[in-house]
């Protein structure tokens, strides 16, 4: 079998490792070897991190409408509740902007909700 030297394309590969690990800390961003595991951890890390913010962030609306509806006099599950029989579909996302910055309309939502949960019961 002839003999293969992969000069260009391993110098590459190592080359884009290393400039992936710019910065990090010691030998993390200057020996390949320490490079190398430092970035695959890294983008491991990322690739949790993308999936992980979509919850951070769904909590993150809950607690805001959370803290608006009970200042309404209103748990954040009977306003759910609420909305879902009074047939308003607003997802968490726009519920929590109009909470933190749209007061008035925000307190229709609920006084629509309460009424809703009165009517039922």
């Amino acid at each position: 079998m002839p003999r293969v030297k992969r000069g260009t394309k391993r110098r590459a590969a190592r080359r884009k490792v290393l400039k992936q690990a710019s910065g990090y800390f010691l030998t993390k961003g200057k020996l390949h070897r320490a490079a190398q595991e430092a970035v695959e951890k890294a983008l491991r890390y990322a690739y949790v991190g993308r999936r992980r913010r979509k919850r951070d962030f769904r909590s993150l609306w809950i607690v805001r409408i959370n803290a608006a509806a009970k200042k309404l006099g209103l748990s954040y599950s009977k306003f759910m509740n609420g909305l879902k029989l009074a047939g308003i579909e607003l997802n968490r996302k726009v519920l929590a902007e109009m909470a933190y910055n749209d007061e008035p309309a925000f307190k229709a939502l609920v006084e629509k909700a309460q009424a809703a949960l009165a009517q039922k019961a």
